[in-house]
């Protein structure tokens, strides 16, 4: 028998195959993507690469290079994918008609960025490395972590704008950067500038004031 015959002869396997390829491939990048993350969380730059990362995936670390192209890329991916966790929380086809104004859309983010700090010590760390080290690897997960975050925004927003006289880039730079103090002094003190910050009173207390601050500004 012929190799073009026993195609012609078995053409359902020939046709389900090309999908379950693309399936196990997002499956494996998931796999090897989660696994990196949780040895970066783990263990930090110091006992992070391919092999590391292989290791903990339990895969061949040629996939990392077919699927990352390497180090770099995967590092840029996990922080696409921090950058990202706000999209699993509001719909982006809403667009500006979920929220009333942009005050609203600002509240909800810097509430949700509050939550997603507290809730996840990969965030934490990166957050921490960004004020504390100058490498590169950590400048590809802060930019491709501001990036995402950047498109999100411009993709909610819609047609909604800031008041005007109000420089949003700046506000939101200075409020987000408040948050992550706020957030890191917690984690090593549970407290900031002499405000405790150790029970969900203390932290409900900081989220009413936060929001008080974004309507002070944006209204």
């Amino acid at each position: 028998m012929t190799a073009a015959s026993a195609v012609l002869e078995r053409p359902d396997e020939v046709r389900v195959e090309p999908e379950k390829r693309v399936r196990d491939r997002a499956a494996t990048e998931r796999n090897i993507l989660d696994a990196a993350k949780a040895l970066l969380a783990e263990a930090g730059f110091q006992g992070f690469g391919i092999n590391a990362v292989a290791r903990r995936a339990r895969c061949d670390k040629q996939l990392i290079y077919r699927y990352y192209g390497g180090l770099d890329g995967l590092v840029e991916a996990i922080g696409t994918d921090l950058g990202s966790w706000v999209k699993d929380r509001i719909p982006e086809d809403t667009g500006g008609m979920f929220f009333l104004t942009y005050g609203d859309l600002m509240e909800r983010l810097t509430l949700l960025f509050l939550d997603a700090l507290r809730s996840d010590p990969l965030m934490r760390r990166i957050v921490a490395w960004e004020i504390s080290e100058n490498s590169e690897q950590v400048r590809r997960l802060s930019e491709a972590r501001s990036k995402a975050l950047s498109v999100w925004i411009d993709r909610m927003r819609g047609s909604l704008t800031p008041p005007k006289g109000v420089d949003p880039a700046a506000v939101n730079a200075l409020v987000l950067a408040a948050i992550q103090h706020f957030v890191l002094s917690a984690a090593t003190s549970g407290q900031s500038g002499g405000f405790a910050l150790k029970t969900q009173k203390d932290w409900d207390k900081a989220a009413a004031a936060l929001k008080r601050i974004v309507r002070g500004v944006y209204g």
